[in-house]
């Protein structure tokens, strides 16, 4: 079964081929993003690898976390389920009504 690791601190130029390269090194690779900025377009600086077995996701933390890569340190562990959000007042802009 598949393991999904978070990677944080990637630089924002990294592509989604030169993540999927660098976990490669530790194992098979499922599946490799790089997380967008929905306004901008722009990597948010994180994303998600998808390691094909245990094993390989455990060598993958081992050999990136807290290490450099292309000048920034990463941050590389197992990746948590998305918690549910409250919904959005005001589609996101301001805290309430204003009385003017």
């Amino acid at each position: 079964m598949a393991t999904k690791l978070y990677v944080g601190g990637l630089p924002y130029s990294t592509t989604q081929d030169e993540l999927r390269d660098a976990f490669s090194q530790a194992g098979a690779v499922a599946s490799a993003s790089i997380i967008m900025d929905k306004m901008t377009g722009r990597s948010r600086g994180f994303g998600f690898v998808e390691m094909e077995n245990d094993a390989d996701a455990r060598k993958a933390i081992d050999l990136w976390n807290g290490k450099d890569f292309n000048g920034r340190t990463l941050t590389v562990n197992e990746a948590k389920p998305m918690e549910p959000r409250a919904p959005r007042s005001n589609g996101g802009y301001g805290s309430g009504a204003r009385s003017w």
